[in-house]
């Protein structure tokens, strides 16, 4: 949950220079309570910071989170492409895989993309 948060405020951020709880609420579907318990969450682990009525700014901590979840969301869609998945179920389905990959599956993922196909022996 604090990695789709973090990615979500860093979106909200690069696109319209600051991100607010409605943003956050709308992006996910949730009521404001639930954005707000999550934020608070985010404050107490360090990676967000807000003040009350202001936008939420993520802490250098929270950027390093969300450029590892953006990092790991492109190296699985980007491997799903190279497979053939349309560019919308890639995008989708790299969304929950980014979360479950283990860092050997991406590695592998990585040495793919960059290298191609492993040769059979």
């Amino acid at each position: 949950m604090a990695e789709d948060y973090v990615e979500a405020i860093a979106d909200a951020i690069a696109e319209r220079g600051a991100c607010r709880a409605v943003d956050l609420v709308s992006h996910f579907d949730v009521t404001h309570a639930t954005v707000n318990n999550t934020v608070a969450r985010l404050k107490r682990d360090g990676l967000a910071s807000t003040e009350p009525y202001g936008p939420i700014e993520l802490t250098p901590a929270g950027r390093r989170l969300a450029n590892k979840c953006r990092d790991r969301h492109q190296t699985v869609q980007a491997f799903l492409l190279k497979l053939g998945v349309s560019e919308t179920i890639a995008a989708l389905d790299a969304e929950g895989m980014e979360h479950h990959a283990s860092k050997e599956t991406l590695a592998a993922m990585r040495r793919v993309l960059k290298h191609g196909w492993p040769k059979e022996k």
